[in-house]
């Protein structure tokens, strides 16, 4: 980088580009155009000042800084562990970089000239800022790291899980997630087996050997489709629905009373006549709209299908369905940091909100 000197007045002919290690070069000679009268002095002091600022050592600031706030050299030398004379010579190169005396000597009381009193205030600026950039940079280091991996049943509405991937993304933005979606039956194997992992189950009853808690309830109800014949009416009889084909969710099938909708049907006596069965809820729920039999579905997710008419649900009289939702964990596993931040912030909001399902 070359920067501009001009020597012997404004009407010197003679110019030379000072380079940046501090030597010169010739860079032209001949008059100087009119307008460079006005610009030399603020030219020369911008030279002047970038020079000043590439000098300015932080640290004479810092000790200065501290010396304004101490109002002691003593004492700001106590603070920088340093000795007394080599604060008052930091504070004499300051003084001499800038230009300007910045505390007043030979009085007994201390006290900061004019110029000090801004340097003092731009420095506490400046303190101020590095603080920050250091706070900041320490929040950065303590930030947490890791994935959480859960398992939950497939289209569970629940408003107490959403607010809890909402706040705990807000609290541990790095923080990675794998949601698995699969059946209690499977998910209560798989923490068995691993003895490891989150799930969220529809339970008739606690697990023995692993920790369930409970979280909210989820009701059911028996539905048809628009052509069954129990189509709009109030009440049906559990005998009736004995008789009726029935659809299921395949784990429901497998005799291990882990699914509610296993209970629920053989409570009801449905299940001889399986006229269709699947793994997947859209599909059981695909089956019913079809007219090929009755089944089991959770309130929460046949909402537009009862709304417009292609469900409806059967009500039998004194015997209201529903399962409890529980988080499933293993009383042996060393979970993670970020895996037990997000069991306690589910523990955290059931305390804050105890209706929020």
């Amino acid at each position: 980088m070359t920067r501009l000197r001009l020597f012997g007045g404004t009407s010197c002919r003679h110019r030379v580009c000072e380079r940046s290690d501090g030597g010169l070069k010739p860079f032209a000679y001949g008059p100087i155009h009119p307008r460079e009268s006005w610009e030399l002095p603020f030219r020369l002091a911008l030279i002047k000042h970038c020079r000043m600022l590439a000098d300015l050592n932080l640290n004479l600031l810092r000790s200065f800084f501290l010396i304004a706030e101490e109002r002691s050299l003593t004492r700001a030398a106590a603070r920088l562990n340093m000795s007394q004379p080599s604060v008052s010579q930091a504070l004499q190169r300051l003084e001499e970089q800038l230009g300007c005396q910045l505390v007043l000597r030979g009085s007994r009381k201390f006290e900061l000239t004019a110029p000090g009193q801004k340097v003092y205030e731009e420095c506490s600026e400046i303190f101020q800022a590095v603080e920050r950039i250091a706070q900041r940079t320490q929040e950065r280091a303590i930030e947490e790291f890791g994935e959480v991996r859960i398992q939950i049943i497939s289209n569970l509405e629940s408003p107490l899980i959403n607010e809890a991937l909402r706040l705990y993304h807000q609290r541990y933005p790095s923080v990675t997630w794998t949601i698995e979606v699969q059946n209690s039956q499977d998910t209560i194997k798989r923490i068995q087996t691993e003895k490891c992992g989150i799930g969220f189950c529809l339970l008739s009853r606690p697990v023995f050997s692993l920790a369930c808690e409970l979280l909210f309830r989820e009701e059911f109800s028996v539905y048809c489709g628009a052509e069954h014949p129990f189509f709009g009416r109030k009440e049906v009889e559990k005998r009736e629905l004995r008789q009726e084909s029935f659809v299921s969710f395949t784990c429901a099938t497998e005799g291990m009373g882990l699914e509610p909708m296993a209970v629920l049907s053989q409570s009801l006596g449905l299940g001889e006549r399986v006229s269709g069965q699947s793994p997947n809820l859209e599909e059981v729920r695909r089956m019913i709209v079809a007219g090929l039999g009755i089944g089991i579905l959770p309130l929460t997710a046949v909402h537009d299908e009862v709304s417009n008419g292609l469900l409806w649900p059967l009500e039998i009289k004194g015997f209201p369905l529903g399962a409890d939702v529980f988080i499933v964990t293993h009383p042996e596993c060393d979970y993670s940091r970020a895996e037990r931040h997000f069991l306690d912030l589910i523990k955290e909001l059931r305390t804050l909100y105890p209706d929020m399902h």
